[in-house]
């Protein structure tokens, strides 16, 4: 291609993206392109919205457009109830299960020794500071089961152990999986049958 170098630096910037490869890429782009005023225009204006609005929730870590996401701010949800998972996607996922009606706390990854990742470069710390603050009575630790997700678990169980109810999600989640790459029935029945940890 000729005479193309913001569309080649477009193909080379959405090829970066999870899922997307270079192929990928290419023929988003184009369609894009061919659909310019459905889809370009409205897409690079909502995209510029979200550079400028997004935002941490500073009580749960989820992604939002205020300081306190509407998560966090429903009355109509269990204050009792506090779902731990490693990342804003794995929230997102129990969300389109429907089946928790609790609060979340988002950690930011988990301990690994070898990333020299420990447990104040997560949100552990302020998980513990949430468990004496907001009358947590059950804390469900919805992380994924590789071994640096039942690393983080074990860690966190002990940090908390006899300050609050620790259950952790049972059957339905294999090992290895990954809680963004599981239908909403495996997370259902997951959360249903949770256990002591």
């Amino acid at each position: 291609m000729r005479d193309g170098g913001d569309i080649e630096a477009l193909i080379a910037m959405m090829a970066r993206l999870p899922g997307l490869g270079p192929r990928s890429a290419r023929r988003a782009v184009l369609h894009m392109i061919r659909k310019r005023g459905l889809l370009l225009g409205p897409l690079a204006e909502l995209m510029t919205r979200v550079a400028r609005d997004a935002r941490e929730c500073l009580n749960c870590g989820n992604i939002g457009t205020q300081d306190i996401c509407d998560i966090c701010q429903d009355n109509q949800r269990n204050n009792g109830l506090l779902c731990v998972v490693e990342d804003v996607s794995d929230l997102w996922a129990m969300e389109r299960s429907g089946v928790f009606k609790g609060r979340y706390h988002v950690l930011g990854g988990t301990l690994s020794a070898l990333d020299q990742v420990g447990p104040e470069e997560l949100r552990i710390p302020k998980l513990s500071a949430r468990v004496e603050s907001e009358e947590i009575t059950e804390v469900i630790l919805a992380l994924n089961a590789t071994i640096d997700g039942q690393t983080t678990a074990h860690y966190i169980a002990d940090q908390l152990e006899g300050r609050v109810t620790m259950t952790s999600l049972a059957q339905g989640v294999p090992i290895g999986g990954e809680l963004d790459y599981l239908d909403e029935g495996t997370i259902t029945a997951a959360m249903n049958a949770r256990k002591p940890i």
